[in-house]
């Protein structure tokens, strides 16, 4: 089967806009209810959203497809992304519903969805549920007496955040640390500063005002200048950026400089192969994860083992092949022991265990790899029907001229976004130079053949 209306994360668009309208939330919890309703039990469903104005559209919508087929609601409201997957194993859930965007504007929102053992559902089930959107809902609709009910779980919050301590190690205290931690004005608000402050640091929290509109604005994973600048002023050991939803992490060291996914799997994997808690003699990560990570595992005696983009794709390999660390270069981190997708906070508190072990600044340990050059630009389009500027044959014979310049001394990657209208060109090696005019030359390419139909921009990554 085919999906049109999941991406690679969700089903995601601009609020009160196909396919983000209450009209679409509603059938499509419908059609997951009827995916999921098996057996005669009570079946129960956990929705959590970040905290967009469009939450209280699509929230409603959501609610209503589930008890219109006989299923109860636990609504946990603003928490994580992670957490709402937690919770979906613990309350013994059949479903687990997130409401958001992740690291998207406010304008966007989206909603994922996941199994009752906490994970994410995988494209077959998504294509199934997909599919019986076209069907009619009258035949399986709950009769009156049969309808679910909603409640709200009051302590959702503070079984997350008594989750969440629990995995930083047995006696180990963050006593005599400095941290700030920026929010995004996202779902972590309430959360993401208490743990580190029960946990003992002096916490300096931003990012903890959300007001519907302002959730990864000049904030968050995506935008972390006003963190490092919060750092630097306040002479601070560390910073921890978490995006919209809180399931990707960047740090920031006591010296302003940014930490990455692929520094921070780096990390977590060195540390764990010295204490033995390393499985599958590795780390999973995506296409996009810098070539210097994967010699630096070399390095170590461990292997990179690469998926396509999307969180979730890295989960599905590691659970297939039995390994405990992966994610992203943007800042998704899995840590199996613990959760079953990213967890910026989770990951955040491996980082500050090494730390406090070593008793080394992060500016020092944090940097275990010298990444190589690598050049990432976004090219956002207007879609067309469904051919994209790669289509073209001024663009594929520039690929082609890429990929035969690097040869051997680097990688070229170039994919559209599966959340976003936006054509991504990636290309590393050890040559700076040639991977600037490489991604240049591409770049101008895909601009060039879609100048013929609206007007696009180029735009560094996050």
């Amino acid at each position: 089967m085919i999906r049109k209306l999941f991406g690679t994360d969700g089903i995601r668009g601009t609020a009160n806009c196909e396919p983000m309208t209450a009209e679409t939330a509603l059938r499509v919890a419908m059609a997951t209810a009827l995916h999921f309703r098996r057996g005669n039990h009570r079946h129960r469903v956990v929705i959590g959203k970040d905290t967009r104005l469009s939450g209280y559209l699509i929230e409603p919508a959501l609610t209503a497809g589930f008890i219109s087929m006989g299923m109860d609601v636990v609504l946990v409201g603003p928490l994580p992304t992670p957490a709402v997957a937690m919770l979906t194993r613990s309350l013994r859930a059949d479903i687990g519903v997130m409401i958001s965007a992740s690291h998207n504007p406010f304008e966007d929102n989206g909603i994922k969805l996941f199994g009752p053992d906490g994970y994410k559902l995988g494209d077959q089930v998504e294509a199934e549920i997909e599919a019986r959107l076209e069907d009619s809902f009258t035949p399986d609709l709950a009769h009156a007496a049969e309808l679910g009910r909603a409640s709200r779980l009051d302590d959702a919050t503070g079984r997350y955040i008594e989750y969440v301590k629990h995995t930083f190690p047995r006696g180990l205290r963050l006593d005599g640390l400095k941290i700030v931690v920026d929010c995004a004005n996202g779902a972590a608000y309430r959360v993401a500063p208490k743990v580190l402050y029960e946990l003992g640091a002096e916490v300096l929290a931003v990012g903890v005002q959300p007001d519907g509109i302002n959730i990864n604005r000049e904030c968050g994973a995506t935008s972390p200048g006003a963190l490092r600048a919060q750092v630097l002023a306040c002479h601070a050991d560390l910073g921890v950026a978490l995006d919209g939803d809180a399931d990707r992490l960047i740090v920031i060291d006591e010296t302003g400089h940014q930490i990455d996914g692929d520094q921070i799997m780096g990390l977590v994997a060195q540390s764990w192969t010295e204490t033995g808690k390393l499985r599958g003699g590795g780390v999973v990560a995506t296409v996009m994860s810098n070539l210097g990570l994967e010699r630096h595992l070399n390095g170590l005696g461990l292997t990179l083992v690469r998926t396509p983009v999307g969180d979730r794709y890295v989960v599905e390999r590691m659970r297939e092949s039995g390994y405990n660390v992966g994610g992203e270069q943007s800042g998704h981190i899995i840590l199996s022991d613990y959760t079953t997708t990213g967890d910026g906070l989770i990951a955040a508190l491996q980082v500050l265990a090494v730390a406090q072990q070593t008793d080394c600044p992060i500016s020092t340990l944090a940097r275990v790899f010298a990444p190589v050059p690598q050049r990432l630009t976004n090219v956002r389009f207007s879609p067309n029907g469904g051919s994209t500027p790669l289509d073209r044959p001024l663009v594929r014979e520039a690929i082609r001229a890429g990929e035969a310049r690097l040869a051997r001394s680097g990688r070229l990657l170039i994919r559209k976004s599966g959340t976003e209208p936006l054509i991504r060109v990636m290309a590393e090696g050890d040559d700076a130079g040639l991977v600037e005019a490489v991604v240049a030359d591409i770049v101008g390419s895909i601009k060039a053949a879609a100048a013929g139909e609206a007007p696009v921009a180029a735009e560094e990554a996050a």
